[in-house]
């Protein structure tokens, strides 16, 4: 696991008033988003601050500069095996808005079995 992801808005008392039509979240509520990724340390290694118009995860992903080298091909080379099988693309824990990529590894939305339910508690 390279990092868990996942981005929150912040409150934005003081936003300047020419800004303020352009850093509202989907409330109507001034905010700025932050992207960032912690390692399984909880050291906070990605902080991204948003860019006009980002009102969510999926925006922030358009404009984040960490996942450019990802969708070329070039992520970290990161090797791993599971379940006798060698994987060499990282990935990162990521909530059910993030896209069906193979980097990003998502809950299991409805889990049945005690394993899906352990790995599910684990993930989130």
């Amino acid at each position: 696991m390279i990092g868990s992801i996942d981005c929150m808005h912040w409150q934005w008392k003081n936003c300047p008033t020419a800004l303020q039509g352009d850093y509202r979240n989907r409330k109507g509520q001034k905010s700025i988003i932050l992207e960032a990724i912690a390692g399984l340390d909880t050291w906070v290694w990605h902080a991204f601050f948003g860019v006009v118009g980002s009102q969510n995860d999926l925006n922030m992903l358009g404009q984040s500069s960490v996942f450019n080298d990802v969708l070329r091909g070039q992520g970290p080379n990161i090797t791993y095996q599971v379940n006798n099988t060698v994987y060499q693309t990282g990935y990162y824990l990521a909530d059910g808005i993030y896209p069906r990529w193979t980097t990003f590894v998502k809950s299991i939305p409805n889990p049945q079995s005690q394993k899906q339910k352990l790995f599910a508690i684990y993930q989130e």
